[in-house]
């Protein structure tokens, strides 16, 4: 009672320890700074105008590629198509004649048609792709990243796969062509489409995290879609190929292009790991 003197404060019992001078680290009522943190509120740090910020990858915002089941459901839907198309061409059914009617009615050659198929030949596709892996692999040299080459490798890889696959399917299912064709075999899937998809295809995936905006991702998007719609209708209306031959086609590049978005999706995921951890990550797209 009364204690007024200038003695420090006494340790009552059922103080708690952590607020006492002496415990650990702490050398002050208060909680200290050379302690970790013990909710996860505290944990975070602050941005950079002193507000409390959240370090990356996001809550709620996943950056890790999906696992075997999600691998399964994303490159399962396209395979099982073109396992289907196939059997029916193979077998000429139901689905192999309606095609071949079609056909017919949409068939109607002229020159605008030959070019919009040519945008798919190896000579088009192929060094705009090459230019595309140039850039890429330049930029991100001269934003000093780890492994600067890697993703542009693997797009040229995935292009020089399409005729590794395509070729021997030709020669498998050895189906005909549409009659502006004239007599031979070896329509079936078309090289055309897949070398459109795939290029055209793979130089999107690399340029959209060096697009700043959504509406400039988008467009890139459009303009993707857009060629390669051009390319399926020149060869369908010149009677290069059968609907089915491009369809198929469009499957095969699907399960392509998917395993080049889930590596390219694991390489960003890493680089958001490291910077999570406080690592310095090199620039992902040009200044």
């Amino acid at each position: 009672m009364g204690d007024t003197g200038s003695r420090p404060p006494q340790l009552h019992p059922g103080r708690a320890l952590a607020h006492t001078p002496g415990a650990s680290s702490s050398g002050s009522p208060h909680r200290s700074d050379s302690r970790p943190p013990q909710t996860p509120r505290g944990a975070r740090r602050s941005g950079p105008d002193g507000r409390l910020g959240t370090t990356p990858p996001v809550p709620g915002r996943p950056t890790s590629v999906p696992g075997p089941v999600g691998l399964l459901g994303i490159l399962g839907l396209p395979a099982v198509l073109f396992a289907l198309i196939t059997w029916q061409v193979v077998a000429h059914g139901p689905l192999a004649r309606a095609d071949e009617r079609l056909s017919r009615s949409l068939v109607h050659p002229d020159r605008v048609s030959e070019l919009l198929a040519d945008l798919g030949g190896v000579s088009v596709a192929v060094p705009v792709l090459a230019l595309v892996l140039g850039y890429v692999a330049l930029s991100a040299r001269a934003a000093a990243r780890e492994r600067w080459w890697q993703a542009p490798a693997v797009a040229a890889v995935l292009m020089a796969v399409v005729p590794a696959v395509i070729v021997p399917l030709k020669e498998l299912v050895a189906r005909p062509g549409p009659p502006v064709m004239g007599p031979g075999t070896g329509f079936y899937p078309s090289g055309h489409t897949a070398t459109a998809v795939v290029a055209y295809g793979s130089a999107t995936l690399l340029l959209l995290p060096r697009l700043r905006t959504a509406r400039a991702r988008r467009g890139l998007l459009g303009l993707c879609l857009a060629v390669n719609l051009a390319v399926a209708f020149g060869l369908v209306r010149r009677g290069y190929h059968w609907p089915l031959d491009v369809v198929a086609s469009w499957c095969l590049s699907a399960v392509l292009l998917t395993a080049l978005a889930l590596f390219l999706g694991r390489d960003v995921s890493r680089s958001s790991r490291r910077s999570s951890a406080g690592t310095p990550s090199p620039r992902t797209g040009p200044s």
